[in-house]
């Protein structure tokens, strides 16, 4: 496969499924051009494509809803910059460019904590989305950050829980869960802060209480964390 931009949109192209674009929209995927594929195949794509700031940059630029994706796969992080961050997310139109965009690429900036507080702040609904999404994507890829450095998003979610739109009200929902589910310390703040939603006038500030509270509290997720403490006294 060429190793440019109009080669791999013809690969996508040939890849694509109109069967699979209407199966996307009924899980509340949506966007401009779609072509139908999914994201275990544009991983499988991305392994014959070597990392290029340029390419990610072309193939973001098409708005192909798969290119984009991809562009967020194959970019070099430590080229990415504010400037592109802001571009990027104020085309994100679908919850998952939004979600796999941060995931793969843009909670590894070296400015993400800057720019969650700066999202959060938007009445636009994908990119307040982005801040929360960031801080979930944060809680369980980056190992590197400590337990002081997190705490402080507990605040920013509780601020924000008050937003009903769906797509911002389920990334609360996210954050909380995985800051709850990093580690036992977290998940008794966490647990904390949602025993307070629970108590809102407001019908979806009180899901996103009760919601992360049956996850945060479950066996799986005590258990779990149980073990990691053992772990670490070993």
């Amino acid at each position: 496969m060429p190793i440019s931009k109009d080669g791999i949109l013809l690969k996508l192209k040939k890849l694509g499924s109109k069967r699979n674009i209407e199966g996307m929209k009924r899980f509340g995927i949506q966007g401009g051009e779609m072509l139908g594929i999914s994201v275990t195949t544009l991983r499988k794509l991305k392994k014959e494509i070597p990392n290029n700031h340029k390419l990610a940059l072309e193939l973001y630029d098409t708005g192909i809803h798969e290119a984009k994706m991809l562009a967020s796969m194959v970019d070099e992080v430590e080229l990415v910059s504010e400037k592109q961050m802001d571009k990027w997310v104020s085309k994100f139109d679908s919850w998952d460019i939004c979600d796999g965009v941060c995931m793969n690429l843009f909670c590894n900036t070296p400015f993400v904590e800057k720019k969650i507080y700066e999202y959060a702040k938007s009445k636009k609904e994908f990119i307040r989305r982005t801040a929360f999404t960031l801080i979930a994507c944060l809680c369980f890829r980056r190992k590197d950050l400590r337990d002081k450095e997190l705490i402080p998003y507990l605040s920013l979610i509780k601020e924000y829980s008050f937003d009903e739109r769906n797509f911002v009200k389920k990334a609360v929902n996210w954050a909380l869960r995985q800051l709850g589910k990093r580690n036992l310390k977290l998940n008794k703040l966490a647990i904390k802060l949602s025993k307070e939603l629970i108590k809102s006038k407001e019908k979806h500030t009180r899901w996103i209480g009760s919601n992360a509270l049956t996850e945060l509290e479950s066996e799986a997720v005590q258990k779990r964390l149980g073990k990691d403490i053992i772990k670490k006294n070993k």
